[in-house]
């Protein structure tokens, strides 16, 4: 079988979110953070300001990569300097912690 146009378009694009992930809306987050599935954004943001005391969020996003949910927060810190932080939202552990480009 040979797929074409619309069908290999759809494959491209559910290929593309398995491998790569996707960001989560609002809404899901939400409901996901209700059922107990993950822990909410409020809860291990404390966690990473408490690092980076007088920092500021600039962007925080819930992403759900190779089964796995995380977050993904960039703060502004007091110094000047951004950092990403990665953090497991399921467990709250830190996964990544760097300076952003």
């Amino acid at each position: 079988m040979i797929l074409r146009g619309p069908g290999l378009l759809l494959l491209c694009v559910f290929t593309s979110t398995a491998v790569f992930g996707r960001d989560l809306d609002h809404d899901e987050a939400l409901e996901l953070a209700r059922s107990g599935q993950i822990q909410p954004l409020d809860k291990l943001l404390q966690q990473a300001l408490g690092t980076y005391p007088g920092a500021t969020l600039l962007e925080a996003e819930l992403e759900l990569e190779h089964g796995r949910y995380r977050y993904e927060v960039e703060l502004l810190t007091a110094s000047g300097t951004v950092r990403e932080l990665e953090l497991d939202a399921q467990s709250g552990q830190l996964l990544k912690d760097e300076e952003d480009d």
